[in-house]
């Protein structure tokens, strides 16, 4: 493989994955990473031709599982050796026993020919009790099975042993990839998430700038139309009470009042217009003039006081 090939995008990203996450130890590189390094993809893929899944060297990997397969010989041959033994030291201890508690002479119970004779089929049904309850153990069904039936379970008993440990094996592997999967895509999901989040973020900041002056003009117009409703409301509150302060005889009486005052307001205003008019003409008579600008005040407050007698009547006509 050429050295440009190792980090295309094609077949060699897909091996270069499959070897950071199988044959070497578990790390979050992503493809990025990978692209970005090119170097140390070449490297890792090197290496990988070198070591096997657990991350040995080929060669060891080799010595081991040989000396594995020794290990698994020597185990076989002595648990084979034990459960004789052990057997064979339960059938002691029963026997013990039982020659304890029968009456027995001292000649009966050196007769070890008979135990030497016996002892083997003592063995062998022991043996044939305990892999009948292994078998039940494993397999519950079986305990109403013949014993023809139930000797050629345990007969397979073993290659189904080791096949349900191979599966169980193969299923903790697989676990162990879908954790370290799991745990790169859940790295990979929070790194969008963040993107998202930021993208989100900076959108809805361009929109409320962009929706704020709109959404400040609308709430003043809202406002002004219920002040103008709050007013209303007021006017038409005090046009109520009047209504029901003031009878038709006291509105006519009202009228009158308005009109004579108004009456009243219009000659004030003229004798005001004439004594401007004197005044003017006789601006230059010093005393005189004082006099009649102090005639002309008074005739003017007086016209204000009616005036606003007439404002007030007025609002409380109104």
């Amino acid at each position: 493989m050429a050295s440009g090939d190792f980090c295309s995008p094609g077949e060699g990203m897909e091996i270069l994955q499959q070897v950071c996450s199988k044959q070497l130890p578990p790390c979050n590189l992503s493809e990025e990473d990978l692209l970005q390094n090119p170097h140390f993809s070449k490297l890792l893929l090197s290496l990988s031709q070198h070591v096997d899944e657990s991350g040995l060297s080929l060669s060891l990997a080799k010595e081991q599982a040989q000396a594995w397969k020794e290990v698994q010989l020597h185990k076989t041959t002595w648990l084979r050796s034990e459960a004789l033994h052990r057997v064979i030291q339960e059938l002691l201890v029963d026997y013990n026993v039982k020659i304890q508690d029968a009456n027995l002479t001292s000649e009966d119970k050196k007769d070890f020919v008979w135990m030497r004779a016996r002892l083997p089929l003592e063995v062998e049904e022991q043996l044939k009790k305990k892999c009948f309850t292994l078998l039940c153990y494993h397999d519950p069904n079986s305990d109403s099975d013949s014993e023809t039936l139930k000797a050629a379970k345990v007969w397979k008993l073993a290659e189904v042993l080791v096949s349900e440990k191979q599966q169980c094996q193969d299923a903790k592997s697989q676990q162990k990839e879908q954790l370290v999967l799991l745990e790169k895509k859940g790295a990979a999901y929070s790194q969008v998430l963040l993107r998202c989040l930021a993208l989100l973020q900076r959108l809805l900041q361009e929109h409320r700038l962009k929706t704020q002056s709109e959404l400040d003009r609308i709430n003043a117009q809202y406002l002004e139309i219920k002040c103008g409703a709050m007013i209303l409301k007021l006017r038409m509150e005090e046009l109520k009470i009047l209504s029901d302060t003031y009878t038709a005889e006291k509105v006519e009486v009202h009228r009158l009042i308005r009109d004579r005052l108004e009456a009243a307001i219009h000659l004030q205003e003229q004798d005001m217009e004439k004594s401007g008019q004197v005044l003017n003409t006789y601006e230059v008579l010093g005393e005189e003039f004082d006099r009649l600008v102090k005639e002309y005040t008074q005739l003017k407050q007086a016209a204000e006081n009616k005036r606003w007698a007439l404002q007030e009547f007025n609002k409380a006509y109104c």
